[in-house]
């Protein structure tokens, strides 16, 4: 896991296996506008989208907001709500939440207590539509607008460009042909959109234009624990919730502010071409576009922002950033072709996957802080971040030679140290170390919950972010930049064990929150991925400050070698690993416990070889979770993991079934389903899938390097497949 030898041959040995390939290089050009996704209709679920990771432009069949409101997203927009009556901030700052017992004494959480104030925390602040932009239809002899659905409109095609992150689409209305093309802004918070047709200006039978554009904007819903697929409310009813002024406006610009609450949001609107803006009425808060003078074409910059901007690129090189942008994002990062060569049917459907997957991740969740899960599209868990999921929403970015925009979210452990050490030391009481929070927001605020408060499992991902980052930049910089951060996570791993003199090991729990978050937290106790992942992470930061040539804090080694073993239990027929020690023999049978992340798969797969695992008990183990498991209700990540394990334990037939398991579906823009306790999308799946195979085409530490040398991938079947890759890393 780190070099043994000078930084010189280790950095030698990362290039070889970085820039691994086939002789011939790659067609990405091809491989990547193959699957260009194309619409004749809207989905009423997920739009098509533009964005550039920050922010993200989800359209309906017209590539705007037409007829469906789907969500202007960004990283940055967010407000808090009014708080409940009565109440007043103190009430925030005072709250306690309640206190249990671990281990003899009582350690403090953020849950319970004060229920109104509880549940203010947990949806505020929550992420908001900044607005949305559509066609605008009006009658040629009155000028009045028009009430038109999709269903008025004929010969519909809509076209994403992968390549380029352009947005087209083309249709007929009334006889006459409209064009769209949308384009996000790669450096800003902002679209350009170009509408040509005849339809734009009067002529001798037209007394006024029928064809504009509108801007609205919602009310944030911020009760709403999921808003999807729709972000805000329209509802007239709700008018008087929020305000719109139009500040300015001149023959070629507008700039139109949005307040909700204390929160201030401005839309900045800018054309070469001139135009008139007006409000519908007095009331509503959306805003008509006309052009001021006869033309067929129509471009407008629509830039959103936390203030005004100063001034707006123009459409144009708003195009050529987003074509140039795109290109070095196909071009410079990692890349695998499954189809070349290959005979295999299913390695079609697994390709466009992997490169639609691309394309939504570089949109979605490729901002300065972790994603959500429903990145930008729209609202889960209030639009706030899971920390124990930003594993698989972003470390396959290391995999696929993403630095730049992993480098944007993953200081994030940095910025939120100050209040982790706080919540650890300050708040529960731990006599070292920084305890990470679960579901937060940009502040760093642990969201309350007994689940965000007990669930462990996100404690250690920051020490596998460091080392994959030290693999590929293995330098004295790097270990110093990370430093602060590896050992108070390790800090906190080692003082949360706990020395049980009955037994002479370490303990983990009770209580705490397994993976799965199906247990109770008060019985549960050594649960064994969390044993395992507490090893492999103490012995990455045991190895950081071997690096560092600095003295390695003798708790680290100490709880790292007598931790707990992790559980067995004789299921009747074998010998298997048990979700935590002490369960029911028969949990095999029980639906309470079959159910959620078989993570115990995750024993030898998702994580290496821990020391202390058996791999025949390991491998005994998996099998049983294909044979017994529920995977209905299983989550997207869940079949990336099970197809690792399959591909480490040498089943790589079995590998690919995972990966395109039926429940594991991804739509026809590639948006991966969510299911019955989350909607659609559910990007961890996404992150997974890019990590699981980059991991099974590149390899990973200990797969068999003959296999890498001669060009095969270690994790597909030798059968029908023929993978070549460049620009991928090992996976750990």
């Amino acid at each position: 896991m780190f070099p043994t030898e000078s930084n010189t041959i280790y950095c030698l040995f990362l290039l070889c296996s970085i820039f691994l390939t086939s002789n011939a290089a790659i067609d990405r050009h091809s491989l990547v506008t193959r699957y260009n996704p194309t619409r004749n209709a809207s989905n009423p679920t997920t739009p098509m989208q533009v964005g550039n990771g920050n922010f993200a432009f989800g359209a309906d069949v017209t590539s705007l907001q037409t007829f469906l409101p789907f969500a202007t997203m960004s990283s940055w927009g967010w407000k808090n709500d009014s708080l409940p009556p009565n109440r007043t901030i103190e009430d925030v700052y005072n709250y306690k939440g309640e206190s249990w017992y671990n281990h003899g004494r009582l350690v403090q959480y953020d849950f319970g207590g004060d229920p109104e104030i509880e549940q203010w925390l947990t949806a505020n602040p929550n992420r908001v539509n900044l607005g949305i932009v559509g066609l605008v239809f009006l009658d040629a002899q009155t000028g009045l607008i028009q009430n038109v659905s999709e269903s008025d409109l004929s010969d519909v095609h809509q076209t994403l460009d992968l390549w380029t992150g352009i947005m087209s689409s083309e249709f007929t209305y009334e006889d006459t042909t409209i064009n769209v093309t949308t384009t996000s802004a790669q450096d800003i918070s902002a679209i350009t959109v170009t509408v040509s047709s005849p339809l734009l200006s009067p002529n001798t039978s037209n007394a006024f234009t029928r064809l504009g554009i509108f801007l609205d904007f919602p009310w944030g819903d911020g009760s709403q624990k999921f808003s999807a697929p729709f972000v805000g409310n329209f509802s007239s009813a709700l008018f008087d919730n929020h305000t719109t002024t139009l500040l300015d406006h001149s023959e070629i610009q507008a700039q139109i502010k949005h307040q909700m609450v204390d929160a201030i949001f401005y839309t900045a609107v800018e054309s070469s071409t001139k135009f008139d803006i007006t409000r519908d009425s007095p009331i509503a808060h959306r805003y008509t576009i006309l052009p001021h003078s006869d033309t067929n074409s129509l471009s407008l910059v629509i830039s959103y922002n936390s203030t005004l901007p100063s001034s707006l690129p123009s459409s144009a090189s708003l195009v050529q950033s987003s074509i140039a942008t795109w290109e070095s994002y196909w071009m410079d990062g990692g890349f695998i072709d499954l189809i070349t060569g290959s005979t295999d049917s299913r390695a079609d459907e697994l390709q466009r996957r992997i490169i639609l997957s691309r394309y939504l991740m570089r949109v979605n969740e490729a901002g300065e802080d972790p994603p959500q899960e429903s990145g930008l599209v729209n609202d889960g868990w209030y639009g706030k971040f899971h920390m124990e999921e930003y594993f698989w929403h972003s470390a396959h970015w290391a995999l696929w030679s993403n630095w730049d925009l992993l480098h944007r979210s993953s200081n994030v452990y940095t910025s939120f140290l100050p209040t982790s050490l706080s919540r650890s030391q300050v708040q529960q009481g731990w006599s070292s170390g920084a305890r990470w929070p679960k579901m937060t927001d940009p502040s760093g605020r642990s969201s309350p919950g007994e689940i965000n408060n007990l669930l462990i499992w996100e404690q250690p991902h920051p020490l596998v972010f460091a080392t994959y980052e030290y693999r590929a930049f293995p330098s004295l910089s790097t270990l110093e930049k990370w430093k602060d951060v590896v050992k108070a996570t390790a800090d906190w791993m080692s003082v949360f064990a706990w020395s049980n003199a009955s037994t002479g090991v370490y303990d983990l729990g009770p209580p705490l929150y397994v993976v799965s978050e199906d247990t109770s937290p008060n019985v549960t106790v050594n649960p064994a991925f969390e044993l395992a992942y507490w090893r492999f992470g103490l012995g990455l930061a045991e190895a950081w400050f071997n690096e560092l040539r600095e003295e390695v804090p003798r708790d680290w080694t100490t709880v790292k070698n007598n931790l707990a073993p992790l559980p067995i239990q004789n299921n009747g027929t074998s010998t298997v690993y048990a979700v935590y020690e002490g369960i029911e023999p028969d949990f095999w049978t029980d639906p309470a416990y079959i159910n959620d992340h078989p993570s115990l798969v995750g024993l030898h797969g998702w994580l290496p070889p821990t020391e202390g695992l058996d791999l025949g008990i390991a491998k005994v183990t998996i099998e049983e979770v294909w044979a017994r498991w529920n995977f209905s209700n299983c989550w997207g990540w869940d079949f990336p993991m099970l197809a690792m394990s399959a591909a480490r334990n040498n089943d790589t037939d079995k590998a690919i079934e995972w990966l395109l398991h039926p429940l594991f579906q991804f739509d026809d823009v590639g948006m991966p389903i969510g299911g019955v306790r989350v909607p659609t999308p559910y990007f961890p799946g996404s992150g997974a899938l890019l990590y699981a195979t980059a991991m099974m085409a590149q390899g990973w530490d200990g797969s068999d390097e003959k296999e890498r040398e001669g060009g095969k991938a270690p994790g597909f079947p030798r059968t029908g497949w023929n993978v070549s890759v460049e620009g991928l890393s090992m996976a750990l």
